[in-house]
């Protein structure tokens, strides 16, 4: 059971991913809330959160996430490797920091110098503070996640044998733009560029973005070439938005893959039948967040 709590909204999504099916996403709701706590213990105590394995989501401005050159050290020491490599690149102090590695494994035929990982930083007082509002509330929490592996997760359903897939998600805090291969992060951006003004009535503000958008897009194709050559991308996927924003029909002529928007009642069984794109838009990360199913330890 996924749990999001942001502007005024609590959603869930109870999901169960299936290797050799479509995930099944038996549960899903977006409450309107007045106070976060008030919300979630209302909530739990309706929906029996107690039962199930429980997930959040940090926010953006609650972590960062740092790309850094893989340790080549024991896989015991990677940890103590990773915290003094990232610790001049935070803006806290590290010993403050909770701290999670994301492996980037090399594909093949790259140069294995090419080795790289993301770590994930987040201050204590962030995570302590999340616990505690969960355990308040009587919520099991099991997992903090954040939305680049949640979007991750989403993406591998549309992934093709040896080849990446590209996913690119707005709402109102900005983009967030990532590449998978063989069902692993290997880019993860966000564009300063708002859901507003993808979206915007006003013909020149849309068409000034969608302009930002693409050489935002062409950059970061640039970089991941220049890095995995041997990865070519199979499809730009464009998450689901709550209105119509013309950004598909826009970008399909500046690439030689398609681009293609997401409708996750393609990918994902929910009961009840088919969700809107507004609250796919809603969801969408909770959702990502349901499919997670393993766990490697660095």
């Amino acid at each position: 059971m996924a749990i999001g709590v942001e502007a005024g909204e609590l959603g869930v999504v109870h999901g169960q991913y299936a290797p050799a099916a479509k995930p099944q996403v038996h549960q899903y709701a977006v409450r309107a809330i007045d106070d976060e706590q008030s919300g979630l213990e209302r909530t739990g105590r309706e929906l029996g959160l107690g039962r199930y394995d429980c997930a959040t989501l940090l926010n953006p401005g609650d972590y960062q996430i740092v790309l850094v050159d893989a340790p080549n050290v024991p896989r015991d020491e990677l940890r103590t490797a990773i915290r003094w490599r990232v610790k001049d690149l935070l803006d806290f102090h590290i010993d403050d920091a909770t701290l999670d590695v994301l492996d980037i494994p090399v594909p093949k035929d790259t140069p294995a110098r090419n080795h790289t990982m993301y770590a994930v930083a987040a201050r204590n007082e962030v995570i302590e503070a999340r616990i505690q509002r969960f355990q308040d509330a009587s919520i099991p929490l099991s997992v903090i996640d954040i939305p680049e592996t949640a979007q991750r997760n989403i993406a591998a359903l549309y992934e093709e044998p040896e080849r990446g897939v590209a996913a690119l998600y707005f709402d109102d805090r900005g983009g967030l733009f990532t590449i998978n291969y063989q069902t692993e992060l290997y880019l993860a951006r966000r564009f300063e560029i708002h859901l507003g003004d993808v979206a915007s009535a006003d013909e020149r503000v849309r068409d000034e973005t969608r302009a930002r958008v693409l050489l935002e897009l062409q950059r970061s194709f640039d970089h991941f070439e220049r890095q995995f050559r041997s990865v070519a991308i199979a499809r730009l996927l464009l998450a689901p938005t709550p209105v119509e924003t013309g950004l598909a029909e826009y970008l399909r002529t500046s690439f030689d893959f398609p681009v293609q928007a997401i409708d996750l009642n393609d990918v994902m069984s929910f009961a009840g039948g088919a969700v809107e794109a507004r609250l796919q838009w809603r969801l969408f990360h909770l959702a990502g967040a349901t499919l997670r199913h393993e766990a490697r330890v660095l």
